[in-house]
């Protein structure tokens, strides 16, 4: 590797590789001499960046909890346009397409870090519960220019909506569920709190 890389170009470099290696094979396939093999440098790169592998399987799954900020404010500016239904089915989709599901099974799979983002993160599943901070920001907003209903309970409708999107994302060995399921299971959520029962 050319001398003089910033440390953020390493940093992506062997993140993209994490994204590689968990959407192709899984997470038990992610170590640290596959990530860097995946990534293209020597292992020693990855030493003198992270403290351990678990350090850098931490600020891997917070990168890219933070990475859903853009996300979640283009989100939030479509409140009012086109349909609840369909502007949640493609935020939905986007969030479970990505590397979203494979993260969610890496950190099911290891204890240490778990143990190592509840520093950071005291409660919940970073990336899921980051996707349901965004889809109920969004919902609120859907409430204020009154496509939501008043009385119900946008944190609620996220954390269903997140849960229930990810059973049909689960099993990431087959095919991405059709957007066809994705709008049906939206709809079915989200109709007694929408004008006329439609989202």
């Amino acid at each position: 590797m050319p001398t003089g890389v910033a440390i953020r170009d390493v940093r992506e470099q062997l993140f993209d590789a994490a994204d590689r290696i968990l959407l192709r094979d899984g997470p038990s396939a992610l170590t640290s001499r596959a990530l860097t093999a995946e990534a293209g440098c020597a292992k020693g790169v990855l030493h003198r960046h992270f403290d351990d592998f678990d350090d850098f399987l931490a600020q891997y799954v917070l990168d890219r909890v933070d990475q859903m900020a853009p996300q979640a404010a283009a989100l939030r500016e479509l409140a009012g346009t086109a349909t609840v239904g369909g502007n949640l089915t493609d935020a939905l989709s986007a969030v479970f397409q990505s590397v979203a599901v494979a993260i969610v099974a890496l950190l099911t799979f290891r204890d240490e870090l778990r143990a190592r983002l509840r520093q950071k993160w005291p409660a919940g599943i970073p990336v899921l519960t980051e996707a349901a901070i965004m889809i109920g920001s969004y919902l609120r907003a859907e409430q204020d220019v009154g496509r939501i209903a008043r009385g119900a309970d946008p944190d609620t409708l996220a954390a269903v909506l997140i849960g229930s999107a990810h059973l049909l994302y689960a099993d990431r060995t087959g095919a991405s569920p059709e957007t066809d399921a994705v709008r049906r299971l939206v709809d079915g959520i989200l109709a007694p709190v929408t004008a006329g029962g439609r989202p």
